[in-house]
């Protein structure tokens, strides 16, 4: 049988594969191991993101705050567009003349109150106009917001006289003063006791995320 060769040594003998080293003895480091189940943390959800805060200069905050008072501009003056036809077209009815002092009264405040809302709404834009391009956008924003704010409170003027005309015309007094008084009542808590309500409680910092990441509008 012949003898095996000695492995060849030298530059061009191939490389033999290392078997790695077992550490053995005490100073061996030992696997690791598994915590007990008992022991393992649960996992806990991931926690919701805080939103980005609003990144603009002074002067898009400005345009921005413009543009949505405009945009309640719009949805007022179409109420007091219908309110103001209903007034103006009254005195050409047949019975207007059946109108008793108290009604006649009442017609009349409705008419002064639509008459004011009409110039404060438009108040801003007609301000606007006046000091174009003399980069007063601070001052618009300002005092438009007050004349909103004056156009809006004649504006409930007018619904509730409005509203007290129709269902004392069409029964009697004492229609018409339930009718004003409960039009007020809805009017204060809807525009100005819910208002105040929410601005007493807590803002929230977080905005709900849709499933995707993306910030709900």
């Amino acid at each position: 049988m012949p003898a095996e060769s000695p492995p060849e040594e030298g530059p061009d003998a191939p490389a033999q594969p290392r078997e790695p080293l077992a550490e053995e003895g005490p100073d061996a480091p030992a696997p690791p191991r598994e915590p007990p189940a008992e022991e393992r943390r649960p996992e806990t959800p991931e926690q919701p993101r805080e939103p980005p805060e609003r990144r603009e200069t002074p002067g898009e905050r400005l345009d921005r705050q413009w543009n949505e008072l405009l945009q309640e501009l719009r949805v007022t003056q179409t109420g007091i567009q219908l309110l103001g036809g209903f007034l103006l077209v009254m005195p050409f009815q047949q019975r207007f003349g059946d109108l008793g002092d108290e009604l006649l009264a009442v017609y009349l405040t409705a008419v002064v109150a639509a008459t004011g809302s009409i110039f404060f709404v438009l108040a801003p834009v007609a301000l606007h106009r006046a000091l174009f391009q003399s980069h007063r956008k601070d001052v618009l924003v300002r005092v438009g917001d007050r004349l909103a704010r004056i156009g809006l409170a004649l504006l409930a003027v007018t619904v509730i006289c409005v509203s007290a005309l129709v269902f004392g015309f069409l029964l009697d007094d004492l229609a018409a003063l339930i009718a004003g008084l409960g039009a007020a009542v809805v009017c204060v808590g809807l525009w100005w006791v819910l208002p105040a309500w929410l601005r007493r409680k807590p803002a929230s910092t977080v905005y709900s995320f849709g499933p995707a990441g993306d910030e709900d509008a």
